[in-house]
This record gives structure tokens, sequence and C-alpha cells, in this order.
């Protein structure tokens, strides 16, 4: 028996250390000060920089490490500002999808005023393009109308024809960071409330019963 227990005792002490490899405090220290160095960073651009360092770290772990970066807060004041002091002047438009009751997606794509927020123009479609939202844009500063800076964040859907339509329009372009949607507030807010007022309680048959029902 004693023989038994000593012969496992070796097994055990042999064996591999299994579990995830605990990370460093050089490559943890080197991931914070990379976020805090450059917030446009996202983890694919850090991974390549730690490769290039000698540092094998997934990208995956480096994602849940800028998570616990601390944040400085000197961007979010200096957008506060820009955003107190510039109200009157200061538009924002986003998208949103709505399930319908055929389970297809909808697309709804608005514009809203800073200063009294005012439903500038909204519509809807299936398949959103560039042209179809410069399009809208025309279609919600007609004759000159136009705000000094209109708000939107990185959709992939806009490319780089709308921000250069929107420079058209004598409109100043303005950006959010990534994976920021406080930066555009507003937008977000009006968003909330259509959902938990409205689209909580009623599914979309299609396009147009939608758009009656935000109207």
């Amino acid at each position: 028996m004693l023989g038994f227990e000593l012969y496992w005792s070796l097994i055990s002490k042999a064996r591999k250390r299994v579990g995830r490899k605990k990370l460093s405090t050089e490559v943890r220290g080197l991931i914070l000060r990379m976020v805090a160095e450059n917030p446009t960073w996202g983890a694919p651009r850090i991974h390549g920089e730690l490769l290039l360092l000698g540092f094998d770290v997934s990208e995956r772990t480096i994602s849940r490490w800028m998570k616990r970066a601390p944040r400085d807060p000197q961007p979010a004041q200096r957008w506060r500002v820009f955003l107190a002091n510039h109200r009157e002047g200061i538009a924002a438009m986003d998208f949103f999808t709505v399930p319908t009751i055929s389970f297809g997606v909808l697309y709804c794509f608005f514009v809203i005023r800073h200063d009294r927020r005012r439903i500038l123009h909204f519509n809807i479609t299936k398949h959103p393009t560039s042209s179809w939202i410069i399009q809208q844009l025309r279609e919600a500063f007609p004759f000159g109308a136009s705000p000094r800076f209109l708000i939107h964040d990185r959709d992939a859907k806009y490319g780089t024809e709308v921000p250069a339509a929107i420079r058209s329009l004598n409109i100043n372009a303005v950006r959010t960071s990534f994976e920021s949607p406080w930066q555009n507030g507003v937008a977000e807010r009006w968003v909330g409330s259509c959902r938990r007022e409205l689209l909580d309680h009623v599914i979309a048959l299609n396009e147009r019963h939608l758009k009656r029902l935000l109207s």
C-alpha cells in the first residue's frame, strides 16, 4: 500500500501543470502602457506590437487585460466640454436594428439635433448602403439647414463615401472613439426610449408598418 501511494505521488509531481499560463508582470505592464499611450489601438494592434517585441500572447488575453487598464479622464472631460460649448450646432446620426415578425431585420437610420433632442429625419431599409445614407443626409439637411458638427460612430456602412458627403455639405464630421457609445449619448438615449416605450411591446410587420409606428 505504501509503495502504491509513493508511486502515484511521483507520477503526480511529474505531470505537467495544466491551465492558463500566468502572464508576467512585464507583459501586463506593456499592455497597460500601450492602452494608456495609444487609446485608439485595439487588441489586434497591441497583439502585433507584442509579437514584434518577442512576446507571444493571445489576443483574447490582451483583450481581457485591456478592460482592466485605467482610463485617462481628460479625453472624457474634453468631450463633455465640446458637447456643452457647441450644443446648438451639433446633430448626431446613427442606426439601430428592428426584427420583424417574419424574422427579418430592418435598419432604422435617424438624425437628431442635440439642442432640442428633435428628430430631423429618419428612414428604414433592409439594405443600408453608403449611397442610401448619403441620400438620407441630403433630405435631413435641405437648403443649407446644416449643423456645424455631425457626430457618428465608426460603422463600416459609412465607408469613405459618407464622411466625404458630410464634408461636401459644409459639416464637420466628428467620429466617436472605438467602443464608446456614450460619446453619442443623445442618439443612444433616443434609441433606448424607442425600445422601452414602443418596440419592446410591438412586433414590426414590415418597413411600412415600422415607419408608421415611429412617425
